[in-house]
């Protein structure tokens, strides 16, 4: 079975270089509406068993409009372990902000995770988000064992990154390797053993939006 994995769409605060963890949520911007469009158009292609996302509003806008675009229109379904990281202190801050007011914990959560200890801003370290949401990907494999099944999984850019690469068994020091996900871009895996491996097919997918990308829409 594949899993196509969709980062919402760009938010005010993405624009803003706030930080927007699970405890903050600004709306979508108008634009964004277009482009989750425009990424429902590429994934129409695809017959989707389910829906599943973040309760988060931003995450379950997105799900809502790709939705409408795609073949049937599946069942969507919210699940709270897909919700972004709590960032504690860190919400709401602008990324200067965090820098200044956190430094340690700013520089390990973009660039060293397994050295991310967020005890002082109240956060969600690395391996307690990976330790949240692998269950639940692991419970939809085995809902959708059949291997020409799919399913579409709306969540956020953080969380999806560290999640994915966990998926891959990347190790934790190691997780941004790939580099960041744009906002409504599609990473793909693929297991064909129930999720005890999986195969990444594509990576922060973003060929079908219409617009140049800039450096508020990849986290």
């Amino acid at each position: 079975m594949k899993l196509y994995f969709l980062r919402h769409g760009k938010t005010q605060w993405n624009l803003e270089s706030r930080y927007q963890g699970a405890g903050g949520d600004s709306p979508l911007l108008p634009q964004s509406y277009d482009e989750i469009r425009q990424a429902g158009t590429y994934l129409s292609q695809i017959q989707f068993a389910h829906i599943f996302a973040s309760p988060i509003k931003r995450a379950r806008d997105t799900a809502l409009t790709v939705r409408q675009s795609l073949p049937g229109q599946p069942t969507l379904s919210l699940l709270s372990r897909l919700e972004e990281f709590h960032l504690g202190r860190m919400e709401g801050m602008l990324f200067k902000e965090a820098q200044a007011t956190f430094p340690k914990e700013f520089d390990a959560f973009r660039n060293a995770p397994a050295d991310y200890r967020p005890v002082q801003i109240g956060g969600e370290s690395f391996q307690e988000l990976i330790d949240r949401m692998t269950p639940a990907i692991l419970n939809i494999v085995r809902q959708y064992p059949a291997p020409d099944q799919n399913v579409l999984i709306v969540s956020h850019g953080a969380a999806l990154n560290a999640e994915i690469n966990a998926l891959l068994e990347t190790p934790l020091a190691h997780l941004r390797d790939r580099g960041g996900l744009s906002n409504t871009s599609t990473t793909i895996l693929e297991t064909t053993d129930l999720g005890q491996h999986f195969n990444l097919i594509a990576w922060n997918k973003t060929d079908y939006l219409k617009r140049q990308l800039d450096a508020t829409d990849t986290i």
